[in-house]
């Protein structure tokens, strides 16, 4: 198998489980606490629905939102970075440093951890920025 599909494919699985991660960690708060917002969820358990979600959910919620704006975008520019053969030797650097990032910034945004969040967004931002501009060189 070509060096740069390997860890885009690997990069790919660890950030589909990374999210899930994120909705375990939802899950758990929500059932640890017995609390639901959403109506049938909340009468499914017998409560009454809270008026609001749970801190820790609200959090997990924005990074989830984060992952949504960024991981779709990693997803598309590591298609075309493998399609058109850009630097396959870097493809570890930038698939596993975006990863990476994306890990921590999740972390960090759990953890309430500034400026290392913004770190790891900036981290992930910078691997997409090269990967562009290599995808650019490899079409020109």
């Amino acid at each position: 198998m070509d060096d740069a599909v390997y860890w885009y494919a690997l990069a790919a699985v660890l950030l589909f489980l990374k999210m899930l991660a994120i909705a375990v960690y939802q899950g758990y708060h929500r059932i640890g606490k017995m609390t639901f917002k959403t109506p049938e969820d909340a009468a499914f358990v017998g409560k009454q629905p809270a008026q609001e979600e749970l801190p820790q959910v609200q959090r997990a919620a924005r990074a989830w939102s984060n992952d949504v704006e960024n991981i779709p975008i990693f997803l598309a520019l590591g298609v075309a970075y493998v399609w058109v053969d850009a630097a396959p030797g870097l493809a570890v650097w930038l698939f596993m440093g975006f990863t990476a990032a994306r890990y921590m910034h999740t972390a960090c945004y759990l953890a309430a951890l500034q400026p290392w969040r913004t770190v790891g967004y900036a981290i992930g931002v910078v691997c997409m920025l090269a990967m562009s501009t290599l995808i650019l060189a490899a079409l020109v």
